[in-house]
């Protein structure tokens, strides 16, 4: 059990309150972007689509335009919720024997087979189909209200004007430093000069570029969505990847289409609950759900036994999760990834979750075009014959769960998360506060955490009463992990809600994140 404990601090987050639309994302700069969609006259898919695009710019190494994602969209006038999949699929001409594993195991909360030169985890043979770009000009053709040019916009400019290199952005740099240096277009802008960005202490905050990104967004605006999977920049793509050896084919990008299904739902307590279907942490949120049903749950919680009972629950989802359908955790490359929530003043939402999966992706950015691809080919299990096993032309499980909540046929709350594994923990606490505790929104994410995503342990925030330290140790094995800003030990929440007696809106986003912010329209 660690007993090394720094901190000393209480942090917390603004709520965002208002009658008309909230964004809430990881980085309040994206969010901003979002809220002026609104303000614009945009519905929540418009904001949610231009927040996407945005977080490209400025939190580049959770997401962009080379990764992938699932999002829910609920409309108001249908009281219907839809799915947008665009998540990871191996490249259709993957050869399964060019990763060859070398007998080594990984080291983490359970064993996973090593690859050869690690070619699954970063470079160009890691790269999944990216769908981030279909799938959100997917779900603003079929359900938003702007042109695609339009919503482009605010993250073009966010792309012109450079990230502040802040001690934040340091940070991300410094520690993923040895893998950013391996490919030399993404050294040159990761590592100017060899070393991490930094700005002088007293100094205006220096601007980094990520060159390239801001003329293919441009030109995305101008040609179309498309153009990335069947023009100018999809040839660039390609030539750049076959250049270093990648895959990924001309016919993986041309046939990439996302699609759009239906959601799997549940009743449970006072809501009606929307989740992703198939191959994302969906179905084992159903599962863990399921105990929760017979818990009795006292007023003034929650208490020691509840969490005893979130624990449980978790575990045995997890085991289940992990013996049917694989999974997979890796220190070597933490996950990452981002989500968002909008809320517009007719009562549309969104939870959308997109992802580069590690941190950085593949740590590699295309020198055509500036784009940092994805390393989707990590969360297939290199054992072609076991759950989820590598293979060409496969959608690869996932830990997305994004998630909507509608109360007496009204929207109530969207939330999401990120943080790999941790995602589903986070949103299945922060669900249950609000719909069996009675807690505002603020409470709930100002409230400590356990953390019960696989392994024997439980993570437990120590910040909880000694009554539940006691409940919890008494029963499972426990680690002590404090809610710090590095490492994320637990998993990064935001949502919006809906308040179904005054009608108001609000938003919030993880508390520990230095960038995360909810922004209401103006």
């Amino acid at each position: 059990m660690s007993t090394h404990f720094a901190q000393n601090w209480n942090v917390s987050k603004p709520v965002a309150r208002t009658r008309g639309g909230i964004v809430a994302s990881q980085n309040r700069i994206a969010s901003k972007a979002g809220a002026q969609i609104l303000a614009a006259g945009g519905n929540a898919v418009d904001a949610a689509v231009a927040t996407g695009f945005a977080l490209a710019a400025v939190e580049p190494w959770n997401s962009g335009l080379g990764g992938v994602g699932f999002m829910l969209v609920y409309l108001a006038k249908e009281d219907r919720v839809h799915v947008v999949d665009f998540g990871p699929i191996s490249p259709y001409g993957l050869n399964p024997a060019d990763y060859p594993m070398t007998g080594g195991y990984t080291s983490d909360l359970f064993t996973w087979p090593t690859v050869q030169d690690d070619r699954n985890v970063h470079g160009p043979m890691s790269i999944a189909i990216p769908g981030h770009i279909d799938g959100l000009s997917t779900a603003l053709d079929k359900f938003g209200t702007m042109p695609f040019s339009a919503v482009m916009q605010p993250a073009i400019g966010l792309a012109d004007e450079g990230i502040a290199v802040d001690w934040y952005l340091t940070l991300k740099a410094a520690t993923m430093a040895k893998e950013l240096a391996r490919y030399p277009s993404t050294r040159e802008i990761w590592l100017p000069g060899g070393f991490p960005p930094v700005t002088a202490a007293g100094a205006p905050l220096q601007r980094l570029k990520l060159t390239g990104l801001a003329a293919t967004m441009r030109r995305l605006a101008d040609a179309g969505p498309r153009d990335f999977y069947e023009g100018d920049v999809a040839s660039s793509i390609i030539r750049d990847l076959k250049a270093m050896g990648g895959n990924l084919s001309a016919a993986d990008l041309k046939n990439f289409h996302a699609r759009i299904v239906a959601p799997i739902e549940t009743r449970y307590g006072n809501a009606q609950l929307a989740l992703a279907p198939e191959l994302t942490a969906g179905p084992t949120m159903l599962r863990a759900l399921a105990p929760l049903r017979e818990q009795r749950f006292r007023s003034g919680g929650p208490h020691a036994d509840t969490f005893v009972a979130y624990a449980d629950a978790l575990r045995n989802a997890y085991a289940e999760r992990l013996t049917t359908m694989g999974d997979t955790s890796d220190r070597r490359d933490p996950s990452t990834t981002t989500h968002l929530n909008v809320i517009d003043r007719h009562g549309n939402m969104v939870a959308l979750t997109q992802t580069l999966l590690s941190v950085f992706g593949s740590k590699v950015v295309l020198p055509s075009s500036g784009v940092l691809m994805n390393n989707g080919i990590m969360w297939f299990d290199p054992r072609p014959d076991s759950p989820n096993g590598l293979a060409p032309g496969k959608r690869a499980l996932s830990n997305m769960c994004p998630l909507i909540a509608r109360r007496d046929g009204k929207p109530w709350f969207a939330i999401g998360a990120s943080g790999g594994r941790k995602i589903l923990p986070a949103v299945y606490q922060i669900s249950s506060f609000l719909i069996d505790h009675g807690m505002t929104l603020a409470d709930a994410f100002h409230q400590p955490r356990i953390d019960a995503s696989g392994g024997d342990a439980v993570g437990v925030d120590p910040r909880h009463a000694e009554d539940v330290q006691a409940a919890l140790s008494g029963k499972f094995p426990v680690n002590l992990s404090e809610l710090v800003v590095y490492p994320t030990n637990f998993a990064c929440p935001s949502a919006v809600l809906r308040d179904p007696k005054s009608g108001e809106h609000y938003g919030i986003s993880d508390v520990m994140s230095p960038w995360s912010g909810a922004v209401a329209e103006i």
